[in-house]
């Protein structure tokens, strides 16, 4: 026999389903707005390098799948859209372990953070786009050193916010886990890997716009596939519609990466955001 449900719970349900729907509503409502006002204001466009936005509605789906009947590996998509994302995620995979490995030991030696200060600060202010001249001449045209680019420019806010948040960790924590004896294995994965994880994300989501500028910007210098290299030979064979076209891909591109890195560390920091809202309801 099936339980009735109370009004309270049918009205709790349409609170939960108009929250959805106001949530969805305000995720796209500037994205409608910014495409219709660039959809009317280049209707009437003349200007080759301002094509109206049907032109390169209607230019997309040819340049980057194919005619109809194309095989998915003889498209855009898989000859250079994945090739550049295959690259972003290899860079960024490097500099994440890396940033978060060495962060850990500099953030918890005050002896060798003042050792490697220096060091670090002198490379951070290099920027990664003017290494690409001078890793071209050690690695070639190839995947390794856009690899390395992207690598070299992500590392740096994931290994500065992973010191600063092993040097937050709360010290009663640190004496307690000492008290117990932990291991040093123990005591990164039990204390100072969850204690840090928040500014470790955020590090972590500075890092990935700086990943995807960078995969262009390699790409673009010297290059015979992905993202950047179809956007600057549309640039240069004077096909507009099919380089906005480009811009537009990696925009969505950037999106889907954002979207993605949200639900993973919303899973990651779930503990920290109900600990949050437990602060906040007993405040």
């Amino acid at each position: 026999m099936s339980t009735p449900k109370t009004p309270g719970s049918a009205a709790g349900g349409l609170r939960t389903t108009d929250r959805l729907a106001a949530g969805l509503l305000w995720l796209v409502a500037l994205p409608t707005v910014l495409v219709a006002a660039w959809w009317f204001g280049s209707a009437s466009s003349d200007n080759y390098i301002n094509p109206p936005l049907a032109d390169v509605v209607a230019a997309f789906v040819p340049t980057w799948f194919g005619e109809p009947g194309t095989p998915f590996a003889d498209s855009r998509v898989a000859v250079d859209i994945v090739p550049s994302v295959l690259r972003l995620m290899a860079g960024y995979a490097v500099a994440l372990v890396g940033g978060i490995a060495a962060g850990v030991l500099i953030g918890s030696s005050r002896a060798l953070r003042a050792f490697v200060e220096p060091v670090l600060e002198f490379f951070r202010a290099v920027p990664p786009p003017i290494l690409v001249p001078v890793l071209m001449l050690f690695l070639g045209i190839g995947d390794t050193m856009k690899v390395v680019v992207i690598a070299f420019g992500c590392v740096w806010p994931i290994l500065l916010n992973t010191v600063e948040g092993v040097r937050a960790l709360d010290p009663v924590l640190r004496d307690t886990a000492r008290i117990y004896r932990l291991g040093p294995w123990a005591r990164v994965r039990k204390l100072v890997l969850p204690g840090a994880s928040p500014q470790i994300v955020t590090g972590a989501r500075q890092a990935l716009s700086i990943g995807i500028i960078l995969m262009v910007i390699g790409e673009m210098f010297a290059a015979r596939d992905g993202l950047g290299f179809s956007i600057v030979q549309f640039q240069r064979s004077f096909a507009i519609p099919e380089m906005w076209g480009g811009v537009v891909v990696l925009g969505l591109l950037g999106l889907l990466l954002s979207l993605t890195f949200r639900v993973a560390s919303d899973a990651i920091l779930a503990w920290y955001h109900g600990y949050q809202r437990a602060q906040r309801g007993g405040a």
